[in-house]
């Protein structure tokens, strides 16, 4: 498939043979310790092993200071950063050059408004990431099953490369890349049976969906 996929919050073998068996491109592995997807480093080092060659992986964070990164980066080996907390452009531009890693900087969507914020991150990030704004009283700032209004997307610079996320899933994956026709995409609690609960079933049924919407985009 000529689109980015990136499976986030993996923790078993199961699921992650599962994400290579569907073909993604992107595995990602939580390092948020409020998540229910929340993995230790040193497992997801071991996990990661079976993508090798396969899939990139792709440590996430939220406001994580250098002492965990340099964990999660030790034992994870990952090949992209995201970080999906408050970290102003310095924070990120300071990341990328610690690690000699890309970076990829996610952004809380609501309207089309919200993606002024990214023009001050446009010369550190090397990707972004759009996910819908948290629910109120949610913990989390992604994984949270919600999503926001695509279409706003067509207004977006075309030269801008992200991932879209928020809410995805086997029944609305169609519509999503119909409408926003995004260079990437990533999904999370769309293919869980319970929150943190990779369901090998939900995931090919993921796959298995995106390719029929891209087929019929292609005919």
């Amino acid at each position: 498939m000529a689109l980015d996929i990136k499976i986030c919050g993996l923790k078993t073998p199961e699921t992650i043979a599962a994400a290579m068996d569907g073909g993604a491109t992107h595995v990602g592995f939580i390092f948020f310790e409020k998540s229910p997807r929340y993995i230790a480093p040193e497992l997801a080092g071991e996990l990661r092993k079976a993508a090798l060659g396969r899939a990139l992986a792709v440590a996430v964070t939220v406001d994580a200071d250098d002492a965990t990164l340099d964990r999660i980066v030790d034992q994870l080996h990952p090949d992209l950063l995201q970080l999906h907390g408050k970290e102003l452009p310095a924070r990120v531009d300071a990341i990328g050059a610690r690690y000699s890693l890309p970076v990829m900087k996610a952004f809380a969507i609501e309207s089309a408004a919200d993606f002024a914020q990214i023009d001050a991150y446009r010369s550190v990030a090397d990707r972004f990431l759009f996910d819908a704004k948290p629910p109120a009283g949610s913990e989390l700032p992604g994984g949270n099953g919600v999503s926001f209004d695509w279409p706003i997307l067509a207004g977006l610079d075309p030269s801008v490369d992200y991932l879209l996320s928020g809410g995805l899933n086997a029944g609305n994956i169609g519509g999503a890349l119909r409408l926003a026709n995004p260079p990437g995409i990533d999904v999370s609690s769309g293919v869980e049976s319970a929150p943190g609960v990779k369901d090998v079933r939900l995931i090919d049924a993921f796959f298995r969906a995106t390719r029929a919407a891209l087929a019929e985009t292609a005919a």
